[in-house]
């Protein structure tokens, strides 16, 4: 099979960056660079060019995949003939560790919260839902943190399932990336959002099906829209290689912080660290679990060196 029959019969429709860029039609830039580097994560140097020519354009699509969810829901309503309310619109953003999934949800975020017809937008990661690091631990699991099995997925489909269905307010667990573990006796409350964004490594694979024929749902039922990040792995690697600089510089110091261990490490230590992590764990765990869900992603952004978005990758309807 040549390429134009192969992406003729890809599920993605396939844009350059400037074909991409040209969808923003008038939607309006609303923020500046402070917003930026108010939102930006560490070693995600996003430009406002790459609102403008990525973000502009998605935001415009989403408010109308959003328009046209509401216009579902109502017409729905009068056919069961129901006062149901509208239940949130659920976007999830999925990829590999040090992609840059934190800036894209925030960044979506922003922009979203500028609608004004959905002035509420939240924000949830699900490193709220994996297993305390004692449970890890128990189970010898700790080398796998970040894997599948290291959530805790009954409970995040608990809080999905009470999202949907339109609950006033919702407890979830609070995760501290310095203590690396979840926070004892400290949860946070979702109030009822217009809007959603779940961010996490593996929100859109699937489990094995069970044979005893029951029921069982997957993450991604509830997502109305899905974003998946990618790049090439050795992009990847270098990019968690140069996080990991950064860390030792700043939270690795913090006294509390589980890798406090690492922030004396002599530069070539620290790389050789930074690369043992991401080939035992970050490596296998995109090889095996992360990247294969990524056709069935809704909009797949792919990222060049300098994590700059190069290509835009939209499923098709």
């Amino acid at each position: 099979m040549d390429a134009v029959a192969a992406t003729q019969l890809s599920p993605h429709r396939v844009f350059t960056r400037e074909e991409w860029a040209r969808l923003r039609a008038d939607t309006p830039l609303t923020l500046d660079h402070n917003d930026l580097i108010r939102l930006r994560s560490l070693n995600d140097p996003i430009s406002l060019d790459e609102v403008v020519q990525i973000y502009l354009p998605l935001s415009r699509l989403l408010s109308r995949y959003a328009a046209a969810t509401q216009n579902l829901h109502g017409v729905t309503r009068v056919f069961l003939g129901t006062n149901d309310e509208m239940t949130p619109f659920i976007i999830a953003v999925a990829g590999s560790v040090s992609v840059g999934k934190s800036t894209t949800a925030r960044v979506l975020r922003a922009l979203l919260q500028r609608w004004p017809n959905t002035p509420k937008v939240d924000l949830v990661t699900t490193d709220g839902f994996l297993y305390p690091n004692a449970v890890l631990e128990e189970r010898g699991m700790m080398s796998r943190k970040g894997f599948p099995e290291s959530y805790d997925r009954a409970a995040l489909l608990a809080f999905l399932t009470d999202i949907k269905a339109g609950a006033e307010e919702v407890e979830i667990p609070t995760y501290s990336h310095i203590i690396y573990d979840i926070v004892p006796g400290k949860t946070r409350r979702v109030g009822r959002p217009d809007i959603l964004i779940v961010e996490g490594l593996n929100l859109l694979q699937t489990s094995r099906l069970p044979t005893d024929g029951k029921a069982v749902p997957f993450v991604s039922d509830f997502f109305d829209f899905s974003v998946y990040l990618d790049a090439s792995e050795a992009d990847l690697e270098a990019w968690y290689i140069e996080r990991f600089r950064r860390l030792r510089q700043t939270a690795f110091r913090d006294p509390n912080s589980y890798f406090r261990r690492y922030a004396d490490l002599t530069d070539a230590e620290a790389d050789a660290t930074a690369r043992s992590i991401w080939q035992e764990i970050n490596l296998p765990n995109l090889r095996e679990n992360i990247r294969p869900s990524m056709q069935r992603a809704d909009l797949i952004l792919r990222k060049g060196v300098g994590h700059q978005i190069e290509s835009v990758a939209l499923r098709r309807i």
